[in-house]
């Protein structure tokens, strides 16, 4: 088995079955595919993709990959890439006016775990939000934990880290948008504050919620109506909530699905050559159901257990729709075949 060096500089890693799949239909710019040998065989459908695509594939012990990643719910895959390109709130403001819709806007208060910034960025994406605003300290960083719990929802959406949150909360205002704050203390419930037209919604941290600077920037400040016993909400759930309330008072409609642009076949004189890097296009951009890119061979979803609709990745080779699977997507590593999901 090959020995496998550490990640580069340059270089990111996208971990998890579904996080892979995205990153291919993203075209993001692939250096190597790492894989579990006990895994192959389930995961052989993106291992023939990548190989269709000339990007190296590269064996390497679970416990390897898991001290790469940095968590051990990879699944036995990872995808080594280049670095991300990152927005700005001039990037997110054109894709809305592109879209022909108010702004939208998702914006992270030093949140400190990561799998409440996944999944926090997978409802965004998927409620239509335009783009994600996040400091850049005290900030619970974009691992490839983070990405997993995201199910790969960060390669179709804008975020834009900023040095300076408050100010840049002060620049959206500028620009007309309503900041809406989430507080449990607020006396407007989510469905009785008018969420309609240009805003950004800001979801704080786990324990402190809203920072006092970023509180005394927001115009307004919501809260979501408690029936039970319990006093709160997880973060990335309230967030969630008040994002697709944002939507349905703004009549959000699912985007159709659409077949994307063929991507030209490969280049065979430039087969050392990565492929071109992803760019935030609209094109890429949607709920999992309504994906605007859809290339043109369909392979079947890689987990089953996330949304059971199959996932489109462009240039793929044709596959027997009723191919194997050895593991459940989200089976731990040393899981037998077949083992039924926890």
């Amino acid at each position: 088995m090959a020995e496998v060096p550490q990640l580069a500089e340059d270089e990111e890693l996208v971990a998890g079955r579904r996080p892979v799949e995205e990153a291919f239909v993203a075209r993001r710019e692939a250096r190597r595919l790492l894989v579990v040998p006990q895994r192959r065989l389930a995961l052989e459908k993106l291992v023939l993709h990548a190989t269709s695509l000339r990007i190296p594939v590269v064996e390497i012990e679970g416990g390897s990959l898991t001290a790469i990643a940095g968590f051990d719910g990879h699944q036995g895959i990872a995808l080594v890439v280049a670095p991300r390109q990152w927005a700005g709130l001039d990037d997110i403001l054109a894709l809305a006016a592109q879209r022909d819709e108010p702004p939208l806007l998702l914006v992270l208060d030093s949140l400190e775990d990561p799998q409440n910034v996944g999944t926090l960025l997978r409802s965004a994406e998927a409620s239509g939000v335009h783009g994600a605003v996040f400091p850049t300290r005290r900030q619970a960083p974009l691992t490839p934990a983070a990405v997993k719990a995201s199910a790969g929802a960060v390669e179709h959406l804008r975020l834009a880290p900023v040095d300076d949150l408050p100010g840049a909360l002060a620049d959206l205002h500028a620009r007309g948008l309503r900041i809406v704050g989430a507080d449990g203390d607020a006396s407007l419930t989510a469905r009785e504050a008018d969420l309609r037209g240009p805003i950004a919604i800001v979801v704080g941290s786990e324990g402190r919620g809203l920072g006092p600077v970023v509180r005394r920037r927001c115009d307004l400040l919501v809260r979501i109506p408690m029936h039970g016993r319990i006093e709160s909400l997880n973060a990335s759930v309230a967030g969630s909530i008040l994002l697709y309330e944002a939507a349905a008072q703004r009549g959000t409609e699912e985007r159709p699905p659409g077949p994307a642009p063929e991507p030209a076949p490969p280049d065979p004189e430039a087969a050392s050559e990565p492929p071109a890097p992803a760019t935030a296009s609209p094109a890429s951009a949607g709920v999992r159901r309504s994906r605007k890119a859809a290339p043109p061979a369909p392979v079947p979803a890689a987990d089953a257990a996330d949304t059971g609709d199959e996932a489109l990745l462009p240039g793929a080779p044709d596959a027997p729709a009723d191919a194997p699977l050895d593991a459940p997507a989200d089976a731990p590593l040393d899981a037998p075949a077949g083992a039924p999901e926890v």
